[in-house]
């Protein structure tokens, strides 16, 4: 199993940020470290489950050496967070949802580091999970 470098940041007043030097723009948050760290493994699957469902390559995870040799990063924590993936076959699909609906889901995918299609697959699990 692939585990990725997380940087974890905590100001005075905020909850735990964490962020992945191997794919900029993948951002989360906890309220307590677990809760982030958490997070982070989920976030860090749906963003590689999109990039599969694109066809685009999942990078090799960095060397501690790698990420710390940044400056910007030398603020965070290094935490390893394992990749959990599911290797199953993607499938395109054609679907119809209003415009504005599409609108707001893209808007949340971008804010949570999410691909529109990682977004619809992550929701579609969770009601399922839930039933």
């Amino acid at each position: 199993m692939r585990q990725y470098i997380g940087l974890i940041y905590k100001e005075a007043d905020s909850d735990f940020g964490v962020s992945f030097p191997d794919f900029p723009g993948v951002v989360t948050a906890g309220t307590t470290l677990d809760d982030a760290r958490a997070m982070a493994q989920e976030a860090l699957a749906f963003h590689v489950d999109g990039l599969v469902e694109d066809g685009e390559a999942i990078p090799e995870p960095s060397s501690l050496e790698q990420v710390m040799a940044d400056k910007d990063n030398l603020t965070g924590v290094a935490v390893l967070i394992p990749l959990k993936i599911e290797t199953t076959r993607v499938v395109r699909v054609n679907v119809t949802i209003p415009e504005d609906v599409l609108g707001e889901i893209d808007e949340y995918a971008r804010r949570h580091g999410y691909s529109r299609s990682g977004f619809l697959t992550a929701a579609a699990r969770k009601i399922i999970e839930a039933a």
